[in-house]
């Protein structure tokens, strides 16, 4: 959500802020712009609408000469998606620009007390009220106007703020949203993403919250909310510009669709040693041993890892698993002591309401431990520990690669904890963790054989209702794969566990309705089967997903079949979930949609 980029050196700023902002596009956005320093002024471009047409309304960049400058796409938030919306937004004499990632809760008032002092607003957004009041405070120094005006903002922020009177200066400061600065020899930089620097460098530095950065061509200084200096350490990034390409495929989600099998392997392999699962530096094994409850907060695609995850934990440790919505963490008193685990999973480490519960979880006195893909994240400072994910970069909006390796991750979970307990057998665990590092090697077998997929895509893409049916983890997963369809073909798609049909939803189903029916754990097969025959009696077309072993007596019930390999039943899902992302992948291609870039979602929500 909302992406930011700044720059200042010996280069022209625009063409460097345009190609940053294209490296962010994958956040989602409703419109772009470009404020650019001349030497004497600040000139802005800004357009509704995709980063191509900035570009064309500034020639590339050619049309805003000069050296500093800062860049943004919008997700509306506050005022729908307008030219006099979009960012950057400036004072209202033109000498302070600014761009902003996050939404400042208390901007009525201040906006009410700037226009009784005179101030005349051209936009609905909080943004501007911000522009505003640092121009109101500014007396010759921008680092101390900053200053005073964040102290009386409220709510998530990332703010970089150009003055046309200080044409060497950008200043940068956050609070509960992302912010990195980055340097380079021919300039330094700041972004709310390492993605919109790294053709430039990889030698970053993360803000912390209520930090302020002041980032001249000659260098950065960091600085308390009340202008005492600190020192900040520099940080290199480990991933190649390479990462974040398309490497010759059509799309990102297709390239990260492909990438699961390495990314999976560059994930466990950490924590395995000699044949076990060693979380011990992350999870002391006393600790483990006195657990009475983990609760598991997450959202979207992350929260339907958790529900595997609590089926796999209880099933393997028997400990109790609560999954919650992050949004609802919050809100409904869970019951925590220091006893209790709470497990914030998040991509990206920046989700609001994820960082939210997990400092609700904390304030409780809980043990917070974060599985997040970005290193440096808000939610990776925050928790106690923190197991990172190695997806490496995730640009496409629907998350596949980032799910795959969370999902590995809550079997090391399961594995270590149910050790810890006493609670699974030798052989079992063996056996288990025997499948678990086979899963790189069966998902390319899935890939290579996604033509049968594709050939059902096409024979499906048109459909404008479809249901997800499955028990247990075959339910869990049959989330996601709704979740996959929806977010980027625009069909309308439910999950619903199968016992579940008979008590409303069976209503919905009717002469040609397609229904795919997961049904690769072995224990339920009859019962989802027998509820797929419900659906054909109403005129369904059911497709079903399975496993190799189960495939005669599926496929007896189903009009279609997708096969996996079989595995232990608790990796199923990492396995299943393939067919679910390309059938997705391939109806969204087939229906023309922007698969990278889905309507109104964003990669990184980063407001509540």
């Amino acid at each position: 959500m909302c992406g930011i980029v700044g720059y200042t050196g010996s280069k022209q700023a625009a063409p460097i802020l345009l190609e940053g902002l294209a490296r962010l596009e994958y956040r989602g956005y409703d419109s772009a712009g470009i404020a650019i320093n001349d030497g004497d002024k600040i000139n802005v471009v800004k357009a509704m609408g995709r980063l191509a047409v900035l570009c064309e309304k500034s020639n590339g960049g050619a049309a805003a000469p000069g050296c500093i400058g800062i860049g943004h796409t919008r997700w509306a938030t506050h005022g729908k998606p307008s030219d006099a919306n979009s960012h950057p937004h400036v004072s209202e004499n033109g000498r302070i620009a600014i761009v902003h990632n996050g939404i400042i809760e208390n901007y009525a008032s201040l906006k009410e007390m700037l226009v009784n002092r005179g101030r005349v607003f051209k936009s609905e957004t909080d943004t501007e009220v911000a522009a505003q009041l640092i121009d109101y405070y500014y007396n010759g120094n921008i680092l101390e106007a900053v200053s005073r005006a964040v102290r009386e903002l409220e709510g998530s922020y990332a703010l970089g703020v150009v003055c046309a009177d200080e044409p060497n200066t950008i200043v940068g400061v956050k609070s509960h949203a992302p912010l990195i600065v980055a340097y380079s020899d021919d300039g330094n930089f700041f972004a709310s993403d390492v993605m919109a620097v790294i053709s430039h460098t990889k030698t970053v530095t993360y803000l912390e919250d209520d930090e302020i950065a002041v980032v001249r061509n000659d260098g950065i200084k960091f600085y308390t909310p009340f202008l005492d200096e600190i020192k900040k350490e520099k940080c290199i990034v480990d991933w190649d510009i390479s990462a974040a390409d398309k490497c010759g495929y059509e799309h990102y989600m297709y390239k990260e669709i492909m990438e699961q099998p390495d990314a999976v392997r560059r994930t466990i392999e950490p924590y395995i040693s000699d044949g076990r699962v060693d979380l011990s530096a992350v999870l002391d094994r006393d600790y483990v041993k006195k657990l009475n409850r983990i609760f598991i907060a997450a959202c979207g695609s992350s929260y339907h890892v958790g529900v595997i995850a609590k089926y796999n934990i209880e099933k393997l440790a028997r400990v109790p698993v609560e999954v919650v919505l992050a949004s609802e963490f919050r809100y409904c008193d869970p019951i925590v002591d220091q006893n209790t685990l709470v497990i914030c999973i998040s991509q990206s480490g920046e989700t609001a309401d994820t960082l939210e519960a997990q400092r609700e979880a904390k304030r409780l006195g809980a043990a917070t431990l974060a599985i997040v893909n970005v290193e440096g994240s808000s939610i990776a400072k925050s928790a106690d520990k923190v197991i990172y994910t190695k997806a490496g970069p995730e640009i496409a909006v629907a998350t596949t690669k980032a799910y795959s390796t969370q999902l590995a991750v809550t079997v090391l979970i399961a594995l270590y904890t149910a050790e810890c307990c006493e609670a699974i057998p030798d052989s079992e665990y063996d056996k288990i963790l025997s499948e678990l590092l086979s899963v790189p090697e069966k998902m390319l077998k899935i890939l290579d054989d996604k033509a049968n997929i594709q050939y059902l895509a096409y024979q499906h893409f048109n459909n404008e209702d479809l249901f997800f049916i499955g028990r247990n983890i075959d339910y869990a997963l049959s989330l996601e794969g709704s979740l996959k369809l929806k977010e980027i073909s625009y069909i309308h798609s439910e999950a619903y566990a199968a016992g579940e049909l008979k008590h409303g939803t069976i209503s919905l189903v009717v002469d040609d309705t397609l229904v795919i029916a997961v049904a690769s754990y072995g224990r339920l097969v009859e019962k989802t089967l027998s509820n797929a025959l419900e659906v054909k009696a109403r005129g369904a077309h059911v497709m079903g997903i399975t496993t190799e072993s189960l495939k005669q007596k599926v496929g007896a019930v189903t009009d279609e079949i997708i096969t996996i390999p079989d595995t232990h039943e608790v990796l199923l899902p990492s396995l299943a979930v393939l067919p679910l992302q390309l059938f997705a992948y391939y109806v969204a291609l087939y229906r023309g949609c922007d698969i990278d870039k889905p309507r109104n979602l964003a990669k990184s929500v980063t407001v509540e």
